[in-house]
């Protein structure tokens, strides 16, 4: 029976998400002269714009951090904790949700057509596809399209991420598989902590 499940797009619980950034970032975030981290709005973001966590996976969080110090980008590593209250989250997992991404995918490409634009492509041959441009402009246009309808909007968005090389031959996990977490609405972050690795 077809019914309408809208009030499931609410989270219940708080969740931890890592965030991995240069120390200067976290530690001005956790002494207060930052309120937030700040939001990313690349165009290449596939969950669209908003500030980005790895759900309860600080290693992940230091891995990628590692990973922009030996391109240059960060001088040292550090991971920032963040207590989340998703609240009205667009959860990937979600059936529901992913209707809501094939229909937003459909409107902009005829909202394209309209205006004699190409949809932006997404780059890459992998699963994790790096370069999102084609997701992170659905997403963007998600929003904008619940907006004109009247819609609540989403305060959050939680997806999987399929990445890294397979974990054995033919194997369906692969090495750094995650998920994500895109807080649209600063209000879902609760507190940012220092996690404490285990001894």
């Amino acid at each position: 029976m077809a019914g309408d499940w809208s009030a499931y797009e609410y989270q219940p619980s708080f969740v931890l998400g890592f965030h991995g950034c240069d120390r200067a970032v976290g530690e001005a975030i956790l002494r207060g002269a930052e309120a937030h981290l700040k939001k990313s709005e690349k165009k290449y973001d596939w969950l669209g714009h908003g500030i980005y966590f790895w759900e309860g996976n600080p290693s992940r969080a230091m891995q990628w951090a590692l990973q922009r110090q030996r391109e240059g980008k960060i001088d040292e590593p550090f991971v920032l904790g963040a207590i989340i209250d998703l609240r009205h989250c667009l959860d990937l997992f979600d059936h529901d949700g992913l209707v809501q991404v094939r229909e937003a995918h459909a409107e902009l490409k005829r909202t394209m057509k309209l205006v004699g634009q190409q949809l932006p492509r997404n780059v890459g041959s992998t699963p994790d596809k790096a370069g999102r441009a084609l997701d992170c402009a659905v997403m963007n246009f998600l929003h904008l399209y619940r907006e004109d309808r009247g819609e609540e909007e989403y305060d959050s968005i939680r997806g999987p991420f399929l990445e890294g090389k397979p974990l054995y031959p033919h194997a369906g996990f692969r090495s750094e598989n995650h998920i994500q977490l895109c807080v649209r609405k600063t209000v879902c972050i609760k507190g940012y902590f220092r996690p404490i690795p285990i001894e």
